[in-house]
């Protein structure tokens, strides 16, 4: 028996606010469905307080307790949520959903070029009305010229594949001209080909200095700032429980995305999981149990796969973003990293939360970029952020840096 359309997603919002919403998944399973949904839900600025898991291998069942905000466009959350959930098969001639087998083409991508007047804040505003338009900020290069002047390139997908039409770009430009007002010059928006966006990454390596003090582990270890990672999670793995199963079992500090690190990291190992709960104790500490197994279907008992897993999901846990401050000549360079998933998908809001950080610190941003750069076996993408620190009475490098990070981990 198949599955009615609307069925595949339910979404129970919550009388009261502040108490949980529950959103229930049932759909056919496939692996990394967890991290496809756990993505769009940490997209959408919801908090996850308790999670259930169960699956045969064929079918899923999850349900999440979530926390939304009274601005979550819940609706548009259960389409994008459907959008991720493979086809349902019909057995009774009624009218099912069934996606289209073959893989989904690339997105189109496009070029947003607009020339305003610098203020503060200006570049967090563009970046929030891009997130509500559900416009996918793929690279960007901002600079600011000798005379107050900004030009901004934003090289962006459409999550509704709608930006080629008049319509959708006017409207674009009218929630842009909404925010921006009178300082708005110009505005064009125009398709691109993947030549042009590959020559706009420039290099694809970091230099050498920056990619050891922000990715050598070693260093983390001995020189980074405790304010700046996670407390060190608990992990225990148990292959006597489960006669078919691995079981996995996490004690952790909680943080922004947490199940999404946790659930990319199982999907790029192509494990799949037969059971799971995650429960969110208190405000700061949460507990997960996995049972997994491998893509073969069965459990997995080769030490060096097993260490090679849990040192993965401790490093996830402990850091799952790169902050760091740099001395760029006289000025500051805020960098960010996150890891890129083998499916090529980068970390949502990022941009985001970066520059709402600086905003609410009154910092100034004088130039930005972003792209992907592939260190040791891993792509990361790299958010580089030259601060126009005034004269110098704004606030002191070390709280620029942990304020960015606080709000990347949702401890503002």
């Amino acid at each position: 028996m198949g599955i009615l359309y609307d069925d595949v997603v339910l979404v129970n919002q919550s009388e009261r606010e502040g108490d949980p919403s529950v959103i229930t998944v049932n759909c056919p399973d496939k692996t990394g469905l967890g991290s496809d949904l756990c993505r769009i839900i940490l997209f959408f600025g919801l908090s996850i307080v308790r999670v259930d898991v169960s699956t045969d291998g064929i079918w899923c069942y999850i349900v999440f307790w979530v926390v939304g905000t009274p601005k979550t466009r819940w609706s548009l959350l259960k389409k994008r949520l459907m959008g991720v959930c493979p086809s349902c098969s019909s057995a009774s001639g009624m009218s099912y959903y069934c996606a289209e087998l073959q893989s989904p083409r690339p997105p189109d991508v496009f070029l947003l070029t607009f020339c305003c007047y610098d203020r503060r804040g200006l570049l967090h505003d563009v970046t929030a009305v891009l997130c509500d338009l559900e416009l996918t900020i793929k690279k960007v290069k901002v600079s600011t010229t000798p005379d107050g002047k900004v030009m901004d390139l934003f090289f962006i997908t459409d999550t509704r594949e709608l930006l080629h039409t008049k319509k959708r770009q006017e409207d674009t430009y009218d929630q842009l001209k909404s925010v921006l007002g009178d300082t708005m010059i110009s505005c064009d928006i125009e398709m691109v080909g993947s030549e042009i966006t590959g020559c706009s990454q420039g290099p694809s390596f970091l230099p050498q200095e920056i990619a050891e003090d922000m990715f050598s582990f070693e260093i983390l270890n001995e020189h980074q700032s405790r304010s700046l990672a996670c407390n060190k999670a608990s992990i225990a793995v148990d292959n006597l429980l489960s006669p078919g199963h691995t079981l996995v079992q996490i004690v952790c500090q909680d943080h922004k995305g947490l199940l999404y690190d946790i659930m990319r990291t199982l999907k790029d190992y192509n494990i799949q999981i037969s059971y799971g709960r995650f429960t969110s104790k208190t405000k700061t500490e949460c507990e997960l149990d996995l049972f997994i197994m491998q893509a073969d279907g069965k459990k997995i008992v080769d030490p060096s796969k097993l260490n090679a897993l849990c040192s993965r999901l401790q490093m996830e846990l402990c850091r799952p973003l790169r902050v760091a401050l740099m001395n760029r000549g006289p000025d500051a360079e805020l960098l960010v990293a996150n890891p890129v998933e083998l499916s090529g998908k980068g970390r949502p809001i990022v941009f985001y939360d970066i520059t709402l950080a600086l905003k609410m610190l009154n910092v100034g941003i004088f130039s930005a970029e972003i792209g992907r750069y592939l260190i040791g076996d891993r792509e990361w993408e790299i958010y580089r952020v030259l601060l126009d620190e005034g004269n110098g009475s704004g606030p002191s490098r070390n709280k620029i840096e942990e304020a960015v990070w606080k709000m990347l981990m949702g401890w503002e």
